[in-house]
């Protein structure tokens, strides 16, 4: 296992250049089934780290923007009426993912 976690940090610090106790928290979260916070200054590589690091466990990544006008729905998924099957269908949100990465989570309105 610790073999694993060494090559995982390896090819994370390969695309994130002097971000290592980033990456270690990253990975502690990832291992923990937890989820981490990046608080930093615009262009320093968030969703670069957010990405990679879904490749390189072989997972999914995405991206929301949170906005004023944001809805939880936006987020979970909703049901859609297909008229031509005449019953609902889910349509999975962006939280259906491995590695999500909720951008400017500030802006997005408590409801949400």
């Amino acid at each position: 296992m610790r073999e694993k976690i060494d090559a995982l940090t390896q090819n994370l610090s390969l695309t994130i250049v002097g971000k290592s106790e980033t990456i270690r928290l990253m990975l502690v979260a990832l291992l923990a089934g937890g989820h981490a916070l990046l608080e930093d200054v615009p262009g320093v590589g968030k969703t670069l780290l957010a990405k990679s690091l879904a490749g390189s466990i072989d997972g999914r990544f995405q991206r929301l923007q949170c906005t004023p006008d944001l809805l939880p729905t936006d987020i979970t998924g909703t049901n859609i009426w297909n008229p031509k099957s005449g019953e609902f269908s889910f349509l999975p949100g962006p939280v259906f993912t491995n590695v999500l990465l909720a951008d400017e989570i500030n802006r997005a309105t408590p409801r949400t």
